[in-house]
């Protein structure tokens, strides 16, 4: 048996409720041994993974790794929020009773870290000292050595942000179980993703993925976070945010947003000013991926992005998409790549989208399954070479123009929250929505255009509220209200706005706005729109730029596309109405303020028609 106490002391773990909760974990899953790791043990741990082969190098200071192949990605028909309250069942979080799901997740972790280490990750997602810190700290327990290294990238490691915090700490476990005998996908399916919200826990069996096992970013930073903040009056988003400074005018300006999957995210996150206006225009990175939101005793909207680090998709990334994210993985950085092409010998990697061609030379390189690209046959000469959903890992240090305050206890006040999605049509470049109520509205019923073969009906959005469809931990209407009751808290409130960076033509399927770094100029008009600085012009749907406001210096565009993407298309949007009306009947109880802003807009659709 393992002497739990002796450990804890030696690691400097005092916290009496977390030691209860490793003993408890200890008995249920029996491991062979116990490790409580801090940010400090990182380099002894890449060393050990390096020696077992878990790891392979890639590069000085990089590291390359596998999943097993059938773990590559999130599996939502498998994440479970869970709750002693049935009340809490929504459209999209998956509800099971806690009193089913927990001895169900008992069950399989017992016994099942046997002949292994179990690791104790003690964790912050926030900066020491937030106003939210005692939702941020957590503990997690894992049988795996990746998911520790992968933790102290994405998280603050050690037992020192834990042990002044009592039980305000989340109880994360997270067991790998015996992967290729699980039987993902099929209806004798063993995995369970399960967050116990309303007793801050999460139990998680059977992956060794990083969406499924990083305990804290998800299943806490977001599912729980969002809980937390439901029942404690703040905001969880799945959000990026960045900071751009107006050098001419010392000015600083913070926007967060959510978009769908595909829909540019962390391209937008991880911006720089277009070369036309970067002497004028300093953009900062402070987060990807998740956003925490709170108003101040001030009355102003602060946020915060949660995590440490960036846990990128590397597929299509690369010197024209995002620098930034290249420039954040550069050898010595410790990034980690996983589920990615390998070469053996030259222990390089890649993936599609890293350059237009993959390497002509296929001597060592292995595809993400370990399998060697020049043994592949004629028909597989076209398989991808590195997983779709394959990822890069790395800390906000390591981003070359991270906020210089991204690790202030305080948060950055908020001036606009953005929504946008991938859309050929319908969706202008920025809309600006002043109503707070609209503001939300346009969030839930957020989109990105579904393909006509999967859903059947060419053009229409598959909606994806606020982006946190994959992510709800509880009902859409008390979600929609809790929106409405933070917002509408603040004394100064954000700009709401939607982007568009997709608009195609119809005939030939050229993009109208060339994306990217130029996507900052209708940041800047939102912002400009926000101080008065303009007024735009008004529509059904929210104001539009005109030409004379938009900042287009340097930047060549046919006249026909800027026409097309600063109007928008009353018929195609009077369409969309009856969509979104669908989508918003699902969520029983929605507050009046909503189909209110729905009214409105539809009613101003038919008298601008």
């Amino acid at each position: 048996m393992v002497d739990v106490d002796k450990v804890l002391d030696e690691a400097g773990l005092t916290n009496p409720h977390v030691r209860e909760y490793v003993k408890e974990w200890a008995a249920v899953t029996t491991p062979e041994r116990i490790e409580v790791v801090s940010a400090a043990d990182d380099a002894r741990l890449v060393a050990e993974a390096l020696e077992s082969g878990e790891f392979k190098p890639a590069g000085e200071g990089l590291y390359y790794s596998q999943s097993y192949y059938k773990d590559t990605a999130r599996s939502e028909e498998r994440t479970i929020v869970a709750t002693n309250d049935p009340a809490d069942k929504g459209i999209y979080n998956n509800w099971r009773p806690a009193s089913e799901m927990k001895p169900k997740l008992i069950e399989l972790m017992t016994g099942a870290s046997a002949g292994k280490t179990m690791y104790v990750i003690p964790y912050l997602m926030s900066p020491k000292g937030s106003p939210l810190a005692e939702f941020a700290a957590g503990v997690e327990i894992t049988d795996n050595r990746s998911v520790v290294m992968q933790m102290i990238r994405m998280a603050r490691v050690g037992a020192e942000y834990i042990n002044d915090l009592g039980d305000s700490f989340v109880r994360a476990v997270h067991v790998t179980g015996d992967l290729p005998n699980l039987g993902q996908g099929t209806p004798d399916d063993k995995r369970y993703f399960v967050t116990v919200a309303d007793e801050r826990t999460i139990l998680h069996f059977g992956s060794s993925y990083g969406g499924n096992a990083l305990l804290g970013k998800i299943a806490h930073g977001l599912r729980q976070g969002s809980y937390d903040g439901w029942k404690n009056g703040f905001l969880v988003e799945q959000f990026m945010l960045l900071g751009i400074t107006d050098k001419q005018t010392g000015e600083k300006y913070n926007i967060c947003g959510g978009f769908p999957s595909a829909s540019g995210k962390t391209n937008l996150a991880m911006t720089l000013a277009p070369d036309a206006l970067g002497d004028r225009y300093y953009v900062e990175f402070y987060g990807d991926d998740i956003a925490w939101l709170w108003v101040g005793e001030d009355g102003k909207l602060y946020g915060m992005n949660p995590e440490n680090g960036v846990f990128g998709v590397a597929k299509d990334t690369n010197e024209a998409t995002n620098p930034t994210a290249l420039d954040s993985i550069q050898p010595g950085s410790g990034a980690i790549f996983t589920n990615v092409a390998y070469n053996v010998k030259t222990q390089e990697v890649w993936w599609e989208g890293k350059t237009k061609n993959p390497p002509e030379d296929l001597d060592g390189w292995h595809d993400w399954k370990g399998e060697a690209i020049a043994d592949r046959t004629p028909e597989q000469a076209g398989e991808p070479w590195a997983h779709p959903n394959s990822r890069f890992t790395t800390t906000m240090g390591n981003v070359p123009n991270v906020a210089k305050d991204y690790e202030d206890p305080k948060g950055v006040e908020i001036h606009g929250i953005i929504f946008g999605g991938r859309t050929r049509d319908r969706e202008p470049l920025i809309r600006a929505i002043d109503d707070v109520a609209e503001g939300v509205y346009d969030g839930l019923t957020l989109g990105a255009e579904a393909t006509f073969a999967a859903d059947g009906l060419d053009g229409q959005l598959r909606y994806d509220p606020m982006s946190m469809r994959p992510f709800m931990s509880y009902p859409e209407a008390d979600y929609a209200a809790h929106w409405l009751e933070v917002i509408g808290r603040a004394s100064e409130k954000p700009v709401f706005a939607h982007v568009n960076w997709f608009q195609r033509d119809a005939e030939d399927g050229h993009f109208l706005w060339p994306g990217y770094r130029e996507n900052l100029r209708a940041l800047l008009w939102l912002m400009q729109y926000k101080n008065g600085q303009v007024e735009g012009r008004r529509t059904a749907v929210g104001v539009l730029p005109t030409e004379e406001e938009l900042n287009l210096e340097g930047l060549d565009l046919p006249q026909e596309d800027l026409d097309r993407i600063l109007t928008i298309d009353v018929d195609r949007w009077r369409q969309e109405m009856g969509f979104r009306e669908e989508h918003l009947n699902q969520f029983e109880g929605l507050p009046e303020e909503i189909w209110e802003a729905h009214r409105r807009v539809a009613k101003a659709l038919d008298d601008e028609s």
